[in-house]
């Protein structure tokens, strides 16, 4: 039988839940710092998303308002634009930010981005491989299943891979968002600077995500291996 789940090799997701929480915390602060700091020119976030998706002819996407905090998001298949409570109304550096942000998925989309294609196409796929690979792994390690243990493993696999297509997409969209908001003349050199690191905080939530991810695949591995 395999070796329980609390075993020597759990520092690896003790590590993976550090590096998230550490991005996350690190991705609030800046966030917060820049939220207090309006943009000169006051445009708010949804009137910089407005004005960039006219910029780049895209007319098919609707701006919405989600509730939350920092659940701003683009839906691809509904061409809807949401932007949070906190960032709808807003015309910090931060929100202007995150709304030019969603905005760069928008017109990654109407450009037909190979990688954000790519997603769309296999996320069903992944989606529900990785539902099935915790209860896999489960049921492997408590009747000692070794093959289903095995196709867990696998089917966690799903899981990594489908972060590691969202990294590029997620960098893309955020070098977009700066070189428009540059282009536009939206917000000033020292402006950008704000934005950059927002974004950029952001993108390392994404990062310690696939990390963390990274690291449970090797914990399994592992155990795997000392079964055998």
């Amino acid at each position: 039988m395999y070796l329980g789940m609390m075993d020597s090799t759990y520092f690896l997701v003790i590590i993976g839940v550090i590096l998230t929480m550490i991005a996350q915390f690190y991705m609030q602060n800046t966030f917060n710092t820049y939220q207090s700091v309006r943009s000169r020119r006051g445009f708010t976030a949804s009137e910089v998303a407005d004005k960039i998706m006219r910029a780049n002819n895209i007319n098919n996407v609707s701006i919405g308002r989600v509730s939350g905090n920092l659940t701003d998001h683009y839906a691809p298949t509904k061409k809807e634009l949401n932007l949070s409570d906190t960032t709808y109304n807003s015309n910090s550096i931060a929100a202007v930010g995150v709304a030019a942000h969603e905005v760069g998925h928008a017109i990654q989309d109407a450009n037909h981005y190979f990688p954000l294609v790519f997603q769309m196409s296999v996320t069903p796929a992944l989606s529900f491989v990785s539902t099935l690979s915790m209860p896999m792994i489960l049921i492997g390690l408590i009747l000692g299943w070794a093959g289903l243990f095995q196709l867990g493993i696998y089917a966690f696999g799903a899981t990594l891979i489908y972060q590691l297509i969202t990294l590029p997409i997620e960098f893309n969209a955020s070098h977009r968002a700066i070189v428009t908001l540059d282009e536009l003349n939206i917000l000033d050199e020292d402006e950008l600077y704000g934005v950059k690191k927002v974004l950029t905080a952001a993108a390392l939530t994404y990062v310690a995500a696939a990390a963390s991810s990274a690291l449970q695949l090797l914990r399994l591995v592992m155990l795997s291996r000392r079964r055998d």
